[in-house]
């Protein structure tokens, strides 16, 4: 029986002929403007301090619906007034029930650097990320051959984006590395059964060179959580459905980060 990871990549990858079908490379491409790193992603991980990537998504496929009628733009200002440094958006559909235009409505209404969170397997999907306005995008080790991540971190780079690749194991590490990972994401669920395991981050730590931006993903919670990381000597947090499932997600951001 094929994994959660399995099935949506499986999805995608027979999704994208259609997708490029209605929008050629060419129409995306000519929608990048000249000026492509007005927002850089990694430099805003790095300053004093953990910093937040805070995340906008309307669903789960762990929880199921977390905020589904959540507006873009009320949800990005608020991450950027209450001191996040950047903003992941997730674009993906039928689990998290995102789009790109979700992406496109961030890029307008807030000055954070953007992450487009999705399952990405191809260049073209690099360049919808782009002509929508990311900074950034996430790379999954375990949904990509060695040969497609090497490509795509290059790829991301020639459209003056950054790569957060995403990692779960020791050997996704490894590969990581080998592929030429500037900014490594740990994600502390098993993309596979979905479960959550804080201690993921901290073992796998020590496997990661120094001088890679390090983010810590899932299952952060409170400020505990945080100070822990930043002590480990984590530079980032991802943090989405703490945030989400609140009245006013200043108030969890600012639980978060401050004493």
């Amino acid at each position: 029986m094929p994994t959660f990871l399995e099935t949506v990549v499986e999805r995608i990858r027979a999704d994208l002929p259609e997708r490029i079908r209605r929008v050629p490379a060419s129409d995306l491409e000519a929608r990048i403007h000249a000026d492509r790193r007005g927002r850089p992603f990694s430099e805003a991980l790095i300053r004093e301090g953990i910093s937040l990537i805070a995340e906008m998504k309307r669903a789960s496929p762990s929880r199921g619906p977390i905020r589904p009628g959540a507006g873009v733009t009320e949800i990005v200002r608020a991450y950027q007034d209450a001191g996040a440094r950047a903003c992941s958006v997730l674009t993906e559909p039928e689990y998290f029930g995102g789009s790109l235009d979700d992406l496109a409505e961030a890029r307008a209404a807030c000055e954070l650097p953007l992450l487009r969170k999705d399952f990405l397997v191809d260049e073209y999907q690099l360049l919808e990320a782009r002509a929508a306005g990311a900074d950034a995008v996430l790379l999954i080790v375990a949904a990509l051959e060695q040969g497609r991540l090497s490509a795509l971190i290059h790829a991301a780079s020639e459209l003056a984006m950054d790569a957060l690749v995403e990692v779960h194991d020791e050997e996704e590490v490894r590969r990581a590395v080998d592929a030429g990972a500037e900014v490594i994401g740990v994600n502390n669920r098993d993309l596979h059964s979905l479960e959550v395991d804080l201690e993921t981050t901290y073992r796998l730590l020590e496997d990661i060179p120094a001088g890679t931006v390090v983010v810590a993903e899932s299952g952060i919670t409170t400020r505990e959580h945080v100070r822990e990381l930043e002590r480990a000597g984590v530079d980032a947090i991802l943090v989405g459905e703490a945030l989400m499932r609140v009245d006013d997600p200043r108030d969890a951001i600012r639980g978060l980060l401050y004493d």
